[in-house]
């Protein structure tokens, strides 16, 4: 399913959390975390949303590697005497700076991730926010997993709701397990109506489990989703309008 289309179920589902579920309040952040979420999963696609968006330093690795090569070989030059550690120094000078060149496409968008990740473990490791690091490690080690796989899974939803739960206990912030983990399960559910489906049990079952109606890509498929989309939006509001006349 489309990036958008998940963002759309998401921001809905986050709609239906502040609407129908008791003691949680309306938040347009709780809102907004659910859509979050409900890209989460497809960060371990290269052409998501989410994915783009996080890799934010994408197109500076290839120049932090090629910074890191010119500063080694003029500490080389200038700092030390010719032998064996200085032929080190400009071979190690020469090795990033060839990484640096080569690098493109799905590779850099990796390692932008996992920079983007590790900043974040260590700003939580800095602050004391456990959910924070945990954050950082997901969004570290998921672009390393292939496409509906680990992060398709009802443990990566259950790892999700459960740093929403160390973030609601740490900022005091009420229902942000529930906004979390509604967002994550969306995506799931949403994609499990494709063709393709959602090894839910991974690694335990390897089986593809859901509906196929949905063809990703095509024209139908496309219309479907929005079919969807508004379908779900028109459930949400009548299922709140009702609870408001109670």
């Amino acid at each position: 399913m489309r990036g958008s289309s998940h963002l759309a179920i998401g921001l809905i589902t986050g709609v239906a959390v502040a609407g129908l579920v008791p003691g949680i309040p309306f938040s347009p952040a709780g809102i907004a975390l659910a859509g979050f979420s409900a890209l989460a999963p497809d960060l371990d696609h290269p052409a998501s949303r989410l994915s783009k968006r996080l890799g934010f330093a994408q197109n500076y690795v290839r120049w932090a590697f090629i910074l890191v090569a010119a500063v080694v070989a003029a500490y080389a030059q200038w700092q030390l005497t010719p032998g064996a550690d200085r032929r080190l120094a400009f071979t190690v000078a020469l090795a990033f700076g060839l990484v640096g060149a080569a690098m493109q496409g799905d590779s850099t968008r990796k390692l932008a991730l996992l920079f983007t990740g590790l900043c974040t473990v260590v700003a939580g490791l800095y602050t004391g926010f456990v959910w924070l690091s945990m954050l950082g490690c997901f969004i570290s080690l998921a672009p390393f997993t292939s496409h509906r796989s680990y992060t398709h899974t009802l443990w990566a939803a259950a790892a999700w709701t459960y740093i929403g739960h160390l973030a609601n206990q740490s900022l005091g912030w009420h229902g942000v397990a529930l906004f979390a983990g509604g967002g994550y399960v969306s995506h799931l559910l949403a994609d499990s109506l494709t063709k393709a489906g959602v090894k839910w049990f991974m690694p335990l079952a390897d089986a593809s489990l859901g509906i196929p109606l949905i063809r990703t890509g095509s024209k139908s498929g496309n219309l479907l989703e929005v079919v969807i989309c508004v379908a779900y939006a028109v459930l949400v509001l009548a299922l709140i309008v009702s609870r408001l006349q109670f």
